[in-house]
């Protein structure tokens, strides 16, 4: 019996190998889910994809968008932390693993920092 795929919700704080831009590797870090993959339709079942943002140590180098993850708990991550909005990957959600979540306000900010960045109406949100 296959084992299940994994689903993810937006506010999700998972470990995935995250894809670099400027170099073919990929490490192991953690993500946002900002868009979860659950899929159960006939032709597309057992595949799921997760759209995750990269969450790097608050001691690097900012960039515009970044959010900043004050509250650590619940979160599973064991230092100071951004959320980085500029930099978006396609996860297959076979490869993550959950680590916490982030607060209703925090997911908030981070999915108004995306849509600015898209060019896209804040009301659009959900």
């Amino acid at each position: 019996m296959p084992k299940p795929m994994p689903t993810f919700s937006r506010g999700d704080i998972v470990k995935v190998p995250f894809p670099y831009t400027n170099r073919p590797t990929r490490q192991f870090r953690p993500a946002l889910v900002i868009s979860g993959g659950d899929v159960a339709d006939g032709e597309r079942a057992g595949f799921s994809l997760i759209w995750v943002l990269m969450i790097t140590s608050a001691q690097n180098r900012g960039w515009p968008g970044d959010v900043a993850l004050g509250d650590l708990s619940g979160t599973g991550l064991p230092a100071p932390s951004v959320v980085r909005t500029a930099k978006i990957a396609t996860i297959e959600a076979r490869h993550a693993a959950r680590l916490g979540r982030v607060g209703h306000a925090v997911g908030a900010q981070v999915l108004r920092r995306v849509l600015a960045q898209l060019g896209v109406e804040a009301h659009a949100e959900r």
